[in-house]
């Protein structure tokens, strides 16, 4: 069983260590060095500070964090206020067992909440399982970037995805 929580900055080392594999052997982000523990604490906080979710996902049965979902500024200019990007990363070895939509579902009623109205995820391609959920959540393709990232010695295309929440 998976329960959700808001991330907090203690969980650091637990994100570093779901991210970094990501980091290390794939193009899904583009930082091309191991994130520190005490830089993911440090992004836990940037979050709450702006007063944006940070959830994490545990399982139940080791009281281990097995994935994180959360939002961030889209840009920093005061009209962008409302639209923010989206992101969510799974121990690989949690993949497959519906986490990622479980912590996606969540995010998404979170901002809702929060009057947010543009969810944007941006996507390193191809990636068909990001891609999947979030097409599964309802968002829509509205953009491709082609050869704007470069890692591995290769050019990576980066489409977004965008989900509207209607005014309520």
């Amino acid at each position: 069983m998976i329960s959700l929580r808001d991330a907090t900055p203690h969980d650091g080392a637990a994100l570093a260590a779901i991210y970094n594999p990501y980091v290390a052997d794939t193009v899904i982000t583009f930082e091309t060095e191991p994130v520190r523990a005490e830089e993911m604490a440090a992004r836990v906080s940037e979050a709450q500070e702006s007063k944006l979710p940070y959830l994490v996902a545990i399982d139940d049965t080791t009281s281990q964090v097995a994935g994180y979902a959360y939002a961030s500024k889209w840009k920093g200019r005061c009209a962008y206020r409302h639209s923010v990007e989206t992101s969510v990363y799974l121990d690989r070895n949690q993949c497959g067992q519906g986490i990622g939509t479980l912590l996606m579902e969540a995010l998404i009623e979170r901002l809702r909440a929060a009057g947010m109205h543009a969810l944007i995820g941006g996507i390193a391609l191809p990636n068909e399982a990001s891609v999947g959920l979030h097409e599964r959540l309802g968002f829509k393709k509205v953009a491709q970037f082609e050869q704007v990232g470069h890692k591995f010695d290769q050019w990576i295309d980066v489409g977004y995805w965008q989900l509207i929440l209607p005014e309520t």
